[in-house]
C-alpha cells in the first residue's frame, strides 16, 4: 500500500509522529520539517501500516515498546505461520552466505550454505562470478541470493539469514530506508553498489516478516560461514556466473 496524504493525517498527532513511527518510516527522529514529503507514497505493506496508526499518540517510549510488542504477538497468533506451527514441525533454515575477491577490485564471487533441517546435509551453492568485481559486491551479491532462498522457502518454518558483512545486512536493511527517501541519495556522494541495493532492499521489504538476518563474525570456526567462504572462492575458480550446486562426499574436506 502507498503512503497517501489521508494516511498521513491519521498517523500523526499534532502533526508530528513518534520514536516508533519513525523506525518504522526508516526516519531520523525527532522527525525533520519535511518529514511527510519525504514518505509520500512509500509503499509499506499492511501490517506496518496498521501498527503506525496504532502507534499514534503521544506515546512514552515504555508505552511504544508495548505496542510494538503486543502486535507482534497479535500477528503470531493470526499468521499461519506462527510460531507454533514452527515449533510443532521443528523446521528451521539456516542460510549462510559470503562473497570473495581476490584484489580488491578484481575477480570475485559468491558462495552460500543452505542448512534444512529436514535435510541431513547443506546444500551448497557457488555463483556471482565477476572478473572486475569488489568484496562489497561480492557480499552484496550473496546476501540477495540468500533473501531469493529465503523467499522460496516461506512458510516451512524458521528462517534465518547469516552475513559476516554488516555493511551489507546495514545497506539493505538500515541504511536504505533514509537513502530511498532522499530519492536513493546521501549526504556525502554517490551510493556504491546501488542497483543491487535497490533490488535487495525492495525484497528485503517483502519477506522481512517472516525471515531473520543475523550478523555472523567471519574466519571464527562457524561451519556455515566457513563453507559459504569456500563457495565464493569456488565461484572465482571456475569463473561460475550463474549459481550452481556444489557436489561433495565431505564437509571435512571441503574445510581443510
Amino acid at each position: 500500500m502507498k503512503i497517501t496524504n489521508q494516511l498521513l493525517e491519521i498517523i500523526s498527532y499534532s502533526d508530528t509522529i513518534n520514536k516508533a513511527q519513525c523506525e518504522l518510516l526508516g526516519l531520523v527522529y525527532p522527525p525533520s520539517d519535511n518529514w511527510r514529503e519525504i514518505i509520500l507514497e512509500r509503499e509499506l505493506g499492511v501490517g506496518d501500516i496498521n501498527l503506525l496508526i496504532m502507534l499514534r499518540g503521544k506515546l512514552a517510549l515504555t508505552e511504544q515498546k508495548q505496542i510494538m510488542s503486543n502486535y507482534k504477538l497479535l500477528s503470531t497468533f493470526h499468521n499461519p505461520r506462527s510460531s507454533t506451527k514452527k515449533v510443532a514441525n521443528k523446521n528451521r533454515v539456516e542460510i549462510y552466505c559470503d562473497g570473495a575477491c581476490q584484489g580488491n577490485p578484481g575477480r570475485a564471487g559468491s558462495g552460500l550454505a543452505i542448512y534444512d533441517s529436514t535435510k541431513e546435509e547443506p546444500i551448497l551453492l557457488y555463483g556471482d562470478y565477476n572478473q572486475n568485481g569488489t568484496n562489497n559486491t561480492a557480499e552484496l551479491n550473496a546476501l540477495f541470493k540468500a533473501l531469493l532462498i529465503a523467499q522460496e522457502y516461506e512458510g516451512s518454518g524458521e528462517i534465518v539469514i547469516l552475513s559476516d558483512s554488516k555493511y551489507s545486512i546495514d545497506s539493505i536493511t538500515k541504511w536504505a530506508y533514509s537513502w530511498k527517501s532522499n530519492g536513493w541519495k546521501k549526504k556525502g556522494g554517490e551510493i556504491k553498489n546501488l542497483d543491487i541495493i535497490k533490488l535487495s532492499h525492495q525484497l528485503y521489504n517483502q519477506i522481512k516478516n517472516t525471515i531473520t538476518i543475523k550478523h555472523v563474525k567471519g574466519h571464527s570456526g562457524v561451519e556455515g560461514n566457513e563453507l559459504a567462504d569456500r563457495m565464493a572462492l569456488k565461484a572465482i575458480e571456475l569463473e561460475a556466473t550463474q549459481y550452481k550446486k556444489y557436489d561433495y562426499s565431505s564437509i571435512e574436506d571441503i574445510l581443510n
